[in-house]
């Protein structure tokens, strides 16, 4: 049978290969079949057999697109890829900074299909650890748990704490030693939920992210009653579906978050699975009056200790002998690791850099606008100081302002946003001109514009600069 990379002919030797007229040198990147010298394997008899690649099968057709004017290109696809993750709302809001999250997770049969490579069960557990660490990443005063749905009920993986390292751990042996078996269980799970919730104080939020893969659920009363009782302890639960989409979810969604929609999604593919997963590290809108209503939390920041060899002590949290902590600051009982409640007096330990790593969700960096090449007069980029592409000496360049037009006599074309035509990206308070990966990494990861912070950016403000907005300054 005729194939890609060539007539496939099974059990020849090297001698017959040759003669039958079938090429050893695979021509794509993307083939099924290695070259015979790296990828085959030995027989008994010494003959080579190929070895199959099914594993390293990259869908290469879905990285191509074909722009307006009829051409196929992959960079420009992925540079607009990459703002389109930016071009999102940046109204500052009230926000949940202090949350307490439990994560649900299906392990029923359902999780043990491939649609999702290489399966939706390991696929979601290895999004799992990554959720869990940008969670605390960006939410490092807030608490997490994690439930498993399997065999019609909930199963508990860990307990809600403020502890990463033990989520991590727990989710890696779950996916070692367990396989998805039996029905899910939605009101088990949720009910298991809320008694975990239960305890949480009135200032942080009480959420639910559920992972759903099957289309049916065992549940052994009435679910109304269940959603009830979630919406009368402001409990939010949102839904991340990996099939069809499902009327119960659908309307738990609905009801827990007044009214809103957008609580439920379902997964097109890997990559959208990964950014509907990691899209929950950011805290809801404040609604309750009790949210909203200004109060004061005590809490206490230690300094760290550190003891001879001679002198280890245990901690209060794990109970393991030590030589560096912290010591409670209002009963001195060491701690190992903060954030975290003191277990004495239940006071909460943070530092002062882990309520700065919850500044940004108040104030979020304002996205970046696309410098065209009438307007790039920069020539390296502001961060990093890689070298900007030259403009081009055409004549056809467009024309900013009202009223000009391109060479020819057109009107020029409506500026749509996405990717930047020159590559540059400008800051609109400092006016400082950044590449497309300082772009995602200032908006991502550091929250922070750099020319605003650094007071040198090439724009003029009457203020201050902070996270790309300006502030008025009082004389």
């Amino acid at each position: 049978m005729a194939d890609s990379d060539g007539e496939y002919v099974e059990d020849m030797s090297d001698d017959d290969l040759v003669g039958h007229g079938v090429s050893q040198t695979v021509q794509s990147d993307y083939g099924t079949r290695s070259k015979a010298g790296r990828g085959a394997k030995r027989a008994g008899d010494g003959r080579l057999k190929p070895k199959s690649r099914w594993e390293d099968l990259r869908r290469s057709w879905e990285d191509v697109v074909e722009t307006a004017d009829g051409t196929l290109t992959i960079g420009e696809l992925l540079e607009a890829e990459k703002r389109r993750r930016l071009l999102r709302d940046t109204t500052p809001l009230q926000r949940g900074i202090i949350r307490h999250l439990m994560l649900v997770l299906d392990m029923s049969f359902a999780m043990s299909e491939k649609d999702l490579l290489p399966s939706r069960y390991r696929l979601m557990l290895d999004y799992a650890v990554d959720f869990v660490r940008e969670y605390y990443e960006q939410n490092p005063i807030s608490q997490m748990g994690i439930v498993a749905m399997q065999d019609g009920i909930a199963v508990r993986i860990s307990d809600i704490s403020g502890d990463p390292v033990e989520h991590i751990e727990k989710l890696r042996e779950w996916k070692e030693q367990q396989e998805p078996k039996g029905n899910p269980s939605l009101q088990n799970a949720l009910e298991m939920c809320r008694a975990s919730l239960f305890h949480a104080p009135s200032h942080g939020t009480r959420e639910v992210l559920i992972i759903f893969g099957a289309l049916l659920s065992n549940d052994p009363g009435d679910i109304d009653d269940t959603i009830s009782s979630l919406i009368k302890d402001r409990i939010r639960v949102s839904v991340i579906g990996l099939s069809a989409q499902v009327a119960i979810c659908a309307e738990l969604c609905t009801r827990t978050n007044a009214g809103e929609t957008s609580r439920y999604t379902i997964a097109m593919h890997e990559q959208h699975f990964r950014e509907l997963f990691l899209a929950a590290t950011m805290p809801p809108i404040a609604r309750s009056a009790e949210q909203t209503r200004p109060s004061l939390l005590m809490m206490g920041f230690p300094s760290r200790m550190v003891t001879s060899a001679d002198k280890m002590s245990l901690c209060a949290c794990h109970h393991r002998p030590t030589r560096e902590g912290y010591a409670c600051t209002r009963c001195r009982t060491k701690v190992c690791r903060l954030p975290a409640e003191c277990p004495v007096c239940s006071l909460t330990l943070v530092l002062s850099t882990h309520l700065a790593r919850s500044y940004h969700h108040l104030f979020p960096l304002q996205t970046w606008v696309e410098v065209s090449w009438a307007d790039a007069k920069s020539t390296a980029c502001f961060a990093c100081q890689a070298v900007f592409p030259k403009p081009p000496k055409s004549k056809t360049i467009l024309l900013k302002g009202k009223g000009k037009q391109q060479a020819g006599g057109k009107p020029p074309p409506v500026e749509a946003k996405g990717a930047s035509e020159s590559g540059r990206y400008a800051c609109q308070t400092c006016g400082s001109h950044f590449c497309i990966d300082c772009d995602i990494y200032c908006h991502q990861t550091v929250h922070n514009c750099p020319g605003c912070q650094g007071g040198s950016g090439g724009g003029e403000t009457s203020g201050g600069h902070t996270n790309g907005v300006a502030m008025e300054i009082d004389s």
